[in-house]
C-alpha cells in the first residue's frame, strides 16, 4: 500500500484492538487484586496476552471459554489459584467496551468509497454488540465462530476469501495485530496490508505492511 491510487474492492479489518479498544487490563486487575505486587502486574499482562494467542492456535471453540483457559494457564505460571468465573467476566468486559476515539467519522467515510469487511477473533454474538458501535455500514461481518477458527489460523482468512469469492489481490487488510493479522495475511498473498499502531504487538520487518497511527491518516492515503 503506497498511495492514493490504490483502488481495492475491498478493506477487512480486525475488530478488537483496531477497531474497538481492547481494554481488558481493567477486568484483569479486578481479578488479580490483592493477589500479586502492583510491580509485577505489567509481566502478568504481558505473559496473559501470550496465552490468549497460544490458545486461538488450535481448533475453534467459544471465545468466552478461551479467556478462560488462557487466564487459568497464566494463573497455573505464577502458581495462583484459578479463578472459575473469569472467563464470564471477561466476556462482560468485551461487550462493554467501545471504538477507539478515530474510529466511527473516519470509518464512516471509508464506508461511504469501499465496501468493509470485519474479520473478527470472537463469538457472532460478540460482534453483534460490537460492530454496531462503530458507526460504519459493513459490507460483511465474519466471525471466528461462523469460520471454524481463530486467527492466526489461515483458515479464518480462506473463509472470508470463499465467502466473498474473492483473491487477497483485492484487499487491503487493517489490523492493529502483527502476528495475529498481518503475518498470516502476508503468507496467504495479501499485498496491500496495514499497522494500524495501537501500541499492541511489536513490528515484524519483512512482512511488507505500512504503518499509520490512525484511521484518518489512512483515509489520507486513500485520498478521501
Amino acid at each position: 500500500m503506497a498511495d492514493a491510487t490504490l483502488r481495492p474492492e475491498y478493506i477487512s479489518f480486525d475488530c478488537y484492538g483496531t477497531l474497538i479498544n481492547f481494554n481488558i487490563v481493567p477486568a484483569t486487575r479486578q481479578l488479580l487484586a490483592g493477589r500479586i505486587p502492583e510491580e509485577q502486574m505489567q509481566q502478568f499482562l504481558r505473559d496473559f496476552r501470550a496465552y490468549r494467542y497460544d490458545q486461538v492456535c488450535g481448533d475453534y471453540y467459544g471465545y468466552q471459554q478461551v479467556l478462560q483457559d488462557a487466564f487459568d494457564r497464566v494463573c497455573r505460571k505464577w502458581e495462583l489459584a484459578r479463578s472459575d468465573d473469569a472467563g464470564a467476566r471477561f466476556a462482560e468486559a468485551v461487550l462493554g467496551w467501545g471504538p477507539h476515539a478515530d474510529v466511527p467519522a473516519a470509518l464512516s467515510i471509508m464506508g461511504e468509497n469501499y465496501k468493509l469487511v470485519v474479520l473478527s477473533n470472537a463469538d457472532t454474538s460478540f460482534l453483534d454488540v460490537s460492530v454496531p458501535k462503530l458507526g460504519a455500514a459493513f459490507h460483511a461481518v465474519y466471525s471466528a465462530e461462523q469460520a471454524g477458527a481463530y486467527k492466526p489460523r489461515y483458515q479464518a482468512f480462506e473463509y472470508m476469501l470463499d465467502q466473498l469469492d474473492a483473491v487477497p489481490e483485492q484487499f487491503l487488510h487493517v489490523s492493529s495485530h502483527t502476528r495475529y493479522d498481518l503475518m498470516p495475511a502476508h503468507d496467504l498473498g495479501f499485498t496491500n496490508t496495514v499497522l494500524l499502531d495501537r501500541g499492541y504487538d511489536p513490528p515484524g520487518p519483512g512482512y511488507n505492511y505500512a504503518t499509520v497511527r490512525s484511521l484518518e491518516e489512512l483515509n489520507r492515503i486513500l485520498g478521501l
